[in-house]
């Protein structure tokens, strides 16, 4: 198979690199799933186009759709998210320091150096 270059929005690529990370691929391998998973959406049989796009631009009911439909609607919210997630600046957005919570409810206080403190310290 052969590639060619392409270039994306900054903001498509980082969600790829936050997406594919999770998933053990690399940002252009997520990029090609995702164009996968589209180049199958406008293919497949029985879904309705208009009602999904109606769900993501909010004039839709979720509840509404058949299941294969509903699937494609996650798989779009899920990448708007790691894209919102991806562009968060929180030094910006929350100062030098915030606490956040571990994976075991302990609350860990985080800075803009990285560097994870115990609050209690």
């Amino acid at each position: 198979m052969s590639t060619i270059p392409t270039r994306f929005d900054g903001g498509l690529f980082e969600a790829a690199k936050s997406s594919g990370a999770v998933n053990s691929r690399s940002a252009a391998q997520q990029l090609a799933h995702w164009a996968r998973i589209g180049r199958e959406f406008e293919a497949a049989p029985g879904v309705s186009h208009r009602a999904v796009e109606a769900v993501l631009a909010g004039d839709g009911s979720y509840d509404a759709l058949a299941e294969r439909e509903q699937a494609l609607v996650r798989a779009a919210w899920d990448e708007g998210i790691g894209a919102d997630i991806a562009a968060l600046d929180l030094t910006a957005e929350l100062g030098d320091a915030w606490v956040v919570g571990d994976a075991a409810g302990n609350a860990v206080v985080e800075s803009a150096a990285g560097a994870a403190t115990d609050p209690e310290a």
